[in-house]
Formats: structure tokens, C-alpha cells, sequence
């Protein structure tokens, strides 16, 4: 959401704020400090909303008011604002069907984080050091593609075109290409740390996106991204039971948990660093 003012605590917006609620234009106060934000969509003209206030305070009529309203992206114009959260699902798409869900072990050796080979029961691999020094640095990254069944992939690709796609439009692609990076290497290279290169998935990516989402709606609220607030708890829950080992008691499978921690902690400590580049 996009700021539109900033007025002290004792200031009575309701006045205001009743205005536009019988206009249908959304809208939120959020009180911060010593002062309250009046905040609007993205498709609403935050402009045009501070010059209508300053009109109330004047005393004007503003019952035949008329709020433009920006066209939302279609067609073209969602590739366009949304390319790299559309690539980043391509790409899972097509790398799960190359390793065909983890059946395909020679072609999954490809993007393991260090390659390996499978003799009778044990799996023999790399070391990671050898493996990034001879140059398959690619390696670090390609993990986060591969996954092993259909809700896995679904699960995770919905969450990276609900919240990424909202990090792409909010603060540009160049953030979520580097919160994808990070998250990558920091979850990929954690997991590895526990269980060896047998795992895959945007899991790790996924929790930085939410950490990510709702941490810097807590700091920046004039620029929100826009995710409820009981995301945090879901993910937490969600910590705790895959380390508790329910998750796997349910019939869920072995579930990567140092990735998804991994990639909650790298998603949080984007914010500032992000925060700080956009100032």
C-alpha cells in the first residue's frame, strides 16, 4: 500500500475516512508513534487522495466525488511486472519433469548441490568445497527446483506466485532475485549441512518469502506488501511440527526443516538490508 499523509495522534480522521468508506475507496489508518498513516492501494491515486483531504479541511462538498483508479496489469502487462515470479515457477516446472519427481537419479545428479551416485543402499558424494571450486557453482542454487511429488511443487509454487509475485509489483524484481539467492544458498547449503545432497524443493525460498513479506510490513507499513499477520504463526506451527517429526507421522514424507528455517532467518535479514538500499 502506498502512503498518502501523515497527521498527529489528536487529529479526528473518522470524518474522512467515513467519506471514503461511502465512496468505496480502500483504505487504512495505521498509528505509528506519535502519528497517524493513511494508507491506499496501489491502484488507487494516493494523490489525488491527499488533495481531496486537503479539500475536506476546507469545509468543501465532497459528495460527487470521483477517485480514479489505475488500471490493474493484465495480459501482457502481468508478464512484464511479474517475469522473474514467472520464470522461477517455469524453471521449477520444467527441472521437477526432467528428474521426473526424484525418479530419475541421473538426471537429478545434475542439480544436486554436489553430485553424487547411488551404489546398493548408500549414496556416495562430493565434497561441497571440491564441488564449488571446480566450478559448479550452479549447484548452490539448483535444488530449490527439483521436487518429488505434486502437492510438494503445488504447495510451494502457489506460495511463490502469491507472495513473490506481491515482492515483484511492491519493491521491484531485482529484491526477489536477490532474496532468492540468498535464501537458496542459506537453505540449500544448511540442509546439506544436515542430511546430505538427497533433498530438493522451494521450501527454503518459500518461508523467506513470507519472512520476508511480513517482517517488512511491520517496518515499512507505508509500503506494505500486504500479507495477514497470522502468516508468522502459520510458520512457526509449521516449524514445530516438522521438527517435532509429525509431519513426517502424518504421511507427509521427509520434510526438509533446517531449509525452511534457514530460509525464514535469510528472508528476515533481507528487510534491513533491503530497507536500507531503498532509502
Amino acid at each position: 500500500m502506498n502512503e498518502v499523509f501523515r497527521v498527529s495522534l489528536d487529529q479526528d480522521l473518522s470524518g474522512f475516512t467515513a467519506i471514503l468508506w461511502q465512496h468505496k475507496i480502500p483504505h487504512r489508518v495505521l498509528e505509528q508513534g506519535e502519528e497517524q498513516l493513511l494508507l491506499v492501494p496501489y491502484n488507487v491515486n494516493a494523490e489525488q487522495i491527499a488533495q481531496l483531504y486537503q479539500l475536506w479541511q476546507q469545509g468543501a462538498d465532497l459528495s460527487g466525488l470521483q477517485v480514479q483508479l489505475n488500471d490493474r496489469p493484465g495480459g501482457l502487462q502481468v508478464v512484464f511486472k511479474t517475469w522473474l515470479s514467472l520464470l522461477l515457477i517455469a524453471v521449477s516446472v520444467i527441472i521437477t519433469m526432467m528428474v521426473s519427481l526424484g525418479d530419475n537419479i541421473q538426471v537429478m545428479s545434475w542439480f544436486t548441490i554436489v553430485e553424487f551416485h547411488v551404489q546398493g543402499n548408500k549414496v556416495y558424494y562430493s565434497d561441497l568445497l571440491t564441488s564449488v571450486s571446480g566450478g559448479q557453482v550452479w549447484r548452490l542454487f539448483t535444488p530449490a527446483f527439483m521436487h518429488f511429488n505434486l502437492p510438494h511443487i503445488l504447495f510451494n509454487l502457489l506460495w511463490v506466485w502469491v507472495v513473490g509475485r506481491r515482492i515483484e509489483i511492491c519493491l521491484g524484481w531485482p529484491v526477489l532475485l536477490g532474496l532468492f539467492l540468498f535464501s537458496a544458498l542459506a537453505s540449500n547449503i544448511a540442509q546439506f549441512w544436515v542430511s546430505g545432497p538427497m533433498f530438493g524443493g522451494m521450501s527454503g525460498f518459500v518461508f523467506a518469502l513470507l519472512g520476508f513479506a511480513w517482517f517488512w510490513d511491520r517496518l515499512r507499513p507505508a509500503q506494505m506488501i500486504g500479507m495477514p499477520p497470522a502468516l508468522m504463526g502459520f510458520m512457526l506451527l509449521w516449524l514445530v511440527l516438522g521438527f517435532s517429526g509429525a509431519l513426517d507421522a502424518l504421511g507427509l514424507g521427509s520434510i526438509a526443516n533446517t531449509a525452511h528455517l534457514a530460509g525464514l532467518i535469510a528472508g528476515l535479514v533481507v528487510v534491513p538490508l533491503v530497507k536500507l538500499i531503498k532509502r
